[in-house]
């Protein structure tokens, strides 16, 4: 019987107005951000901003690079394709001072901070063309178009002057 009654005031002593005045008080949850954790937030959103030009410049300068070697390459490639299917012989004219060439209407221009270097073997009078012939019988005049970056590497495109098969290699500092 005693055990009885000890459980019957255990669950009235929980349902007693009571109980709760014996709990210890807690101090109020804090809600907000303290004046410290703030300023933090903000110096780091200044260092990030600070930084953004730098990365972006950065990635601009790799993509337009990664551009211009798939755009050589591909024109190097559609050429040598057309002089096969065509029975006519086409060319890549490279302009060395405007860093621009042409295949059929389009124009191409590449960035104005890479440096072009040629290995050909039909470099204009002046200096400022370079030119790699395709056959129709599958050969080539050959000849390497180099473009390398402001920080020293790059890339070579070569085209073999037999075949005409075209590579790329890497260039390194």
């Amino acid at each position: 019987m005693e055990g009885w009654s000890l459980a019957v005031l255990f669950v009235m002593s929980l349902k007693s107005p009571v109980l709760p005045l014996l709990t210890p008080h807690r101090p109020p949850v804090q809600r907000g951000f303290t004046l410290l954790e703030i300023l933090v937030v903000i110096a780091i959103a200044g260092l990030l901003a600070a930084l953004m030009p730098l990365a972006y410049s950065r990635i601009n300068e790799g993509a337009q690079y990664r551009d211009a070697v798939r755009s050589l390459w591909t024109s190097l490639r559609t050429l040598r394709e057309e002089a096969q299917s065509t029975g006519a012989t086409t060319q890549l004219v490279l302009n060395l001072d405007s860093k621009q060439f042409n295949i059929g209407s389009q124009t191409y221009q590449l960035p104005a901070d890479l440096e072009v270097r040629t290995s050909v073997a039909d470099l204009g009078g002046d200096g400022r063309t370079a030119a790699i012939w395709f056959l129709p019988e599958g050969g080539s005049t050959g000849g390497s178009i180099e473009l390398l970056r402001p920080n020293g590497d790059g890339t070579r495109l070569r085209v073999d002057w037999l075949t005409s098969d075209i590579t790329q290699e890497a260039l390194l500092p």
